[in-house]
């Protein structure tokens, strides 16, 4: 075998994204929060940049289909006044009338973050007077709890990662009962009800235990002795909506089943979720639409009010063109002038791309504001990127993880991108107003005889929308809609 190098040129072509052209597509597809906070970041970091006195500027377009422009900037003085609608925009001052640092205040109001469920737990076992063999146990068993305060390991499992410290000498016939002991104190002692629970029937029984001890539950003794039958023995019935089997095997009456039921959709599966709090991250629309009845217009505009404008530091653009400046300090200064041209007009590019894609949905989508969901239609980002002459991948990062305020609500802006079908009167519909429409027959239907997916087909095929069972049963599971079955009422 010979092995044998040569050289050889081929010609090619391949593109290579600048550093900076990644940068401003990052800009681009940044939510309204996330720019605020990257401002703020370089306005600290570039001492090139500063920030403009005054609010920032208003991008304001109107359209009826499309505006004139003319006129949309002889309204921007009436929508500086709307700017101030509660849960849109926010004000810039940073101090409050008595001079105090109001980003301060508020975090000082700010309430303190809540503790993981595991310390919180374990805070709670180390107040329990229990024997010292137990209490390790328990610290042993709470290494394995889960999120949602549930226990998936099996005690075995545990037993057998345990350290052998922690065994104290007891052979495994042993140290399975002390684990069964030490589990059964935990979810004695431990709050709140349910914690530690293997399964979601024991999850449901231990919390009707601790329905018995306490004072004052406000449910009759009979009710919880029947909803701990119900679940102790007819579970799966119940979970299959089987109520008449359930009724023949427990001698319970429909009605006590019903009573049962409602008392078990008072109770959690995940109980652990209550000692942590979960904040979810507000939503802040990156631009507004408004209808205006008086001249039958949609006017959109970019809710930047609380977003920092910056600008270029005269004085930093002086001291560049100063030769009697050290070479190293006027480098140093064009490196950051650079930088922050580029930041500006990154921030500028993103402004006039989102409006404009914010125009075309309004022009494409008015019946969908006018109407509802039923009547939006489909919108390729392919099409969108053909209208505006952009790439369709620009269009996508310009919607990434944005919101819109419309007269419906605020809506993610991806809602109104998608495919969808031909009507049978040769108009096209969204995918969206599909699940709208078939949304609409489910919350319509007998409770008594609710529709299969093929009836449910059959009823979207009169309003024109020729949809197979298949694809009724994906969106209907999509919805987390049960099946006709499980959303029969008895």
């Amino acid at each position: 075998m010979r092995f044998e190098t040569s050289q050889a040129m081929k010609m090619g072509q391949s593109m290579k994204l600048a550093p900076r052209m990644i940068q401003s597509m990052e800009i681009l597809q940044m939510p309204l929060a996330e720019l605020e906070e990257r401002l703020r970041q370089e306005l600290e970091s570039n001492p090139t940049l500063e920030q403009a006195d005054g609010d920032a500027s208003l991008d304001l377009d109107a359209t009826g289909v499309v505006g004139d422009d003319d006129l949309a900037r002889a309204r921007i003085e009436q929508r500086e006044r709307d700017r101030e609608l509660e849960g849109l925009t926010y004000r810039k001052a940073t101090q409050s009338a008595d001079g105090r640092d109001a980003k301060l205040d508020a975090m000082a109001s700010e309430a303190a973050r809540t503790e993981p469920l595991v310390e919180q737990l374990r805070e709670q076992w180390a107040l329990v007077e229990i024997e010292p063999r137990l209490r390790e146990l328990g610290k042993q068993i709470l290494n394995f709890v889960e999120e949602d305060g549930a226990l998936k390991t099996p005690l075995a499992e545990i037993a057998t990662r345990m350290h052998a410290d922690a065994r104290a000498g007891m052979s495994d016939a042993e140290l399975g009962t002390q684990l069964e002991r030490a589990l059964r104190a935990l979810q004695l002692f431990l709050e709140p009800a349910g914690v530690l629970a293997r399964d979601a029937q024991e999850c449901l029984l231990l919390q009707l235990d601790a329905l018995e001890v306490e004072d004052d539950t406000g449910w009759p003794v009979e009710t919880i002795d029947n909803a701990r039958l119900l679940v102790r023995d007819h579970l799966q019935d119940l979970m299959q909506n089987r109520l008449p089997r359930v009724a023949e095997r427990s001698k319970l009456s429909l009605e006590q089943i019903k009573e049962g039921l409602t008392l078990l959709k008072r109770l959690s599966l995940a109980p652990g979720r209550r000692l942590v709090e979960t904040r979810e991250r507000p939503i802040v629309p990156d631009a507004i639409v408004e209808y205006d009845p008086g001249e039958d217009r949609y006017y959109c505009y970019l809710n930047d009010a609380h977003v920092p404008t910056l600008r270029i530091n005269e004085e930093y653009a002086r001291l560049s063109k100063d030769k009697a400046l050290e070479k190293r300090d006027r480098e140093f200064i064009k490196t950051n002038l650079g930088n922050a041209y580029w930041l500006l007009d990154a921030v500028s590019q993103r402004k006039h791309t989102l409006l404009r894609v914010v125009r075309k949905v309004v022009e494409h989508q008015r019946d969908f504001f006018e109407l509802g969901p039923s009547a939006l239609r489909p919108l390729p980002m392919t099409q969108v990127g053909s209208e505006l002459g952009i790439h369709v991948a620009t269009v996508s990062r310009a919607v990434a993880e944005k919101f819109i305020a419309t007269p419906r609500g605020v809506l993610p802006l991806r809602k109104f991108f998608s495919g969808g079908l031909q009507m049978q009167e040769g108009e096209g519909v969204a995918w969206e107003a599909v699940r709208s429409a078939l949304k609409d027959l489910i919350d319509s239907e007998s409770k008594a005889s609710p529709l299969s997916d093929d009836a449910l087909s059959d009823a979207l095929k009169d309003r024109g929308m020729d949809i197979a069972r298949r694809t009724v049963a994906k969106y209907r599971e999509q919805m987390g809609v049960p099946t006709a079955r499980l959303r029969r009422a008895f």
